[in-house]
């Protein structure tokens, strides 16, 4: 075993004999654990085998419950369907707006003091986010796709203050201190340090992002609806659906729904047609699991993201649990499972009751899904059969373990 020297100094670590600076590409087999400098060729894992796909089918006929996908690009989406996916249960935007264009313009977004400002550059996202939208739709023509609404806190579209320090000191040593390349560096800054928080998960993200600022979420929209409609007038049938994250009221609930039907509205008008759009939200919070009632009445679904809802339920922070005491608690049986794996079903489980009792209660209707990592595991599956849901939505990879552990929760092979 070699020792590993880490330089914070100047960004790089030293193994035996081999220095491996700051961007350097290395490959890691996660199989046998070695390491390689350089990028090593790799080839998709395949699972195409005619047997396989003929078995899922058998047992896709036993299933109550439908497996859809967690795909946030077009290459995901079309693997997932190939995998044998009935939907896309959730399209993170963000990770779109985390491509080099769309990053830059999402800075000048977050930089803007004016609403002005914003809406301009917002502009801008909204032609590169539809050429996504529309290639994902295209693939999932016939089936469902949910996207759901930029969720995380915006000082994680800004780049590390460290990082932009060391260019502003790099240009005031040139003597370009006064430069416009240097007074954006100073703008960025400046809103860095504005939204700094000590606990961003349980911050200014979700839909507070879009109360606050409506502009944000409203450019999403008409990026969704404009790709939707020209997608209609082509002849491919789109099915797509509007969530809305971290939701704890009905308020809430209420107010972003107006925006969004406005803007739905509003687009599809200009293409002279009406697009049918349901509009859900995310059930990752407590009380939005105990308020289930007041919030069902502005929702047409709820998707439970069991990450969060773990994390907020337990008060455990799952990236610092998982390198620190979580192991320790599940072999001292103090947690049975690991929650981030499996459901909590005393704890989460149960919030995920009251909020599937209180959302039905008001509408008989409600779609019912998850769309946690906990969509790809076989007791969790049970759990959300027995529990009533409609579909689970989970990794790709893991759409065929999902397929197989439906039918077997259906019948009563899987508890």
């Amino acid at each position: 075993m070699r020792l590993l020297s880490i330089d914070m100094i100047d960004e790089r670590f030293t193994v035996g004999e081999h220095i491996v600076n700051k961007d350097t590409v290395i490959t890691i087999d996660g199989t046998s654990g070695n390491i390689y400098l350089g990028e090593a060729p790799l080839v998709e894992p395949s699972l195409h085998e005619k047997y396989l796909h003929e078995f899922l089918k058998m047992a896709d006929k036993f299933a109550r419950l439908q497996v859809w996908a967690n795909s946030d690009t077009p290459e995901e989406a079309r693997q997932a369907r190939e995998l044998g996916a009935k939907g896309i249960g959730l399209c993170r935007t963000e990770h779109m707006f985390r491509e080099a264009d769309c990053l830059l313009i999402m800075q000048q977004v977050i930089i803007a003091e004016r609403k002005e400002d914003r809406v301009d550059a917002l502009d801008k996202l909204v032609k590169l986010q539809k050429g996504d939208f529309m290639e994902i739709f295209k693939v999932m023509s016939g089936l469902p796709v949910i996207v759901r609404l930029l969720d995380p806190p915006l000082n994680e579209f800004l780049p590390k203050e460290h990082e932009v320090t060391k260019k502003l000191d790099l240009l005031r040593a040139e003597g370009k201190g006064e430069s416009d390349e240097a007074k954006k560096l100073e703008l960025l800054l400046k809103r860095a340090e504005a939204l700094k928080e000590s606990n961003p998960m349980l911050g200014f993200r979700g839909c507070r992002v879009g109360v606050l600022y409506p502009e944000i979420y409203e450019a999403q929209v008409k990026a969704i609806a404009e790709a939707a409609c020209e997608l209609v007038k082509q002849g491919i049938d789109v099915n797509v659906k509007i969530m809305v994250p971290l939701v704890a009221t009905g308020q809430e609930m209420c107010m972003l729904r107006a925006n969004i039907e406005k803007v739905v509205a509003e687009t599809a008008g200009f293409f002279g047609m009406n697009l049918h759009c349901k509009i859900g939200t995310m059930i990752e919070l407590p009380r939005a699991a105990i308020v289930a009632d007041e919030i069902a009445e502005y929702a047409d679904f709820f998707s439970f993201g069991t990450n969060d809802l773990t994390q907020t339920t337990l008060g455990v922070s799952r990236d610092d649990a998982e390198g620190r005491f979580l192991a320790a608690y599940v072999q001292l049986g103090i947690f049975m499972d690991d929650p981030f794996r499996t459901i909590d079903r005393k704890g989460v489980g149960t919030l995920m009751k009251i909020a599937v009792e209180g959302g039905r209660g008001v509408k008989k209707d409600l779609e019912l899904g998850i769309c946690g990592e906990h969509g790809g595991d076989p007791s969790s599956i049970a759990f959300c059969n027995s529990v009533g849901l409609d579909y689970v939505s989970c990794s790709s990879m893991r759409i065929p373990v999902a397929r197989l552990s439906a039918a077997h929760a259906s019948l009563g092979l899987l508890n």
